[in-house]
């Protein structure tokens, strides 16, 4: 299935489907895709993370060392190595639905400590420059505490993020430029933590099919999001009325 372009509805319209496809995504990684050893939840963080969040994600707590004994590389879990609105209700919006929307956050069943998580990027995270400013300051949070991260950002770029969020976050944590292909504006970026941090970017466009995308679960060790499959799910519980406006 084709990705669609987004800004031919209404932001209540994507905020909806954005909600399936995260539960999608966790359904897909709960049912084939994680090793035993890790689940997913959706869970939400609308402007970073909580003092409790923090707790479980210390990374040098006696229970971080334990993500060593989890399933690596190779085993049968499939563990691998639009321009914002102008309009005062718009933007009101936009802002309510950005604080609504969920992740997909994937913890060790071993200490639900949290190791990934996966995020669908909104028109509300990129309304304002403080939306979009929360969100790069929660990427840089997860990195800071060693936690992975796969962005999924399938709006085109505006003029707070003319490179796409994955611009914004790679400008903030590196020295290094990066410049979306001119034919293909939206970008879904991996992030490997480590000694040092990783992106592996896929740039794509309206009309593309989504390829699978790497969650790291360990530094060098991933599995593979079926996000076309998700993507498709997702859809179809669109109502007809806009997935009509949509094809």
């Amino acid at each position: 299935m084709p990705i669609h372009d987004w800004t031919r509805v209404r932001s209540g319209v994507f905020h909806d489907f954005h909600q399936e496809w995260i539960r999608e995504i966790k359904r897909a990684l709960n049912d084939k895709v994680l090793p035993s050893g890790y689940y997913a939840l959706t869970e939400q963080h609308a402007a970073g993370f909580g003092a409790d969040v923090l707790t479980l994600q210390t990374s040098d707590s006696p229970q971080a060392e334990g993500i060593a004994s989890h399933p690596t590389a190779g085993n049968g879990g499939g563990l691998l190595v639009a321009p914002p609105p102008v309009a005062l209700t718009a933007e009101t919006d936009l802002e309510f639905f950005r604080r609504k929307q969920n992740s997909v956050v994937v913890r060790t069943a071993e200490d639900d400590r949290i190791v990934a998580v996966a995020e669908v990027v909104s028109p509300g995270n990129k309304a304002s420059r403080h939306a979009l400013d929360a969100f790069v300051k929660k990427a840089t949070e997860l990195f800071d505490h060693d936690i992975h991260l796969l962005v999924l950002d399938l709006h085109r770029p505006g003029p707070r993020d003319p490179q796409g969020i994955h611009g914004v976050i790679w400008g903030e944590i590196s020295d290094q430029p990066y410049e979306h292909p001119a034919e293909r504006p939206l970008t879904l970026a991996a992030y490997e933590c480590s000694l040092a941090i990783r992106a592996f970017v896929q740039p794509v466009a309206v009309g593309n099919r989504l390829p699978d995308m790497p969650l790291f679960l360990q530094p060098g060790a991933h599995v593979l999001v079926p996000l076309e499959v998700t993507y498709k799910s997702a859809f179809a519980a669109v109502p007809v009325r806009w997935r009509n406006v949509l094809q």
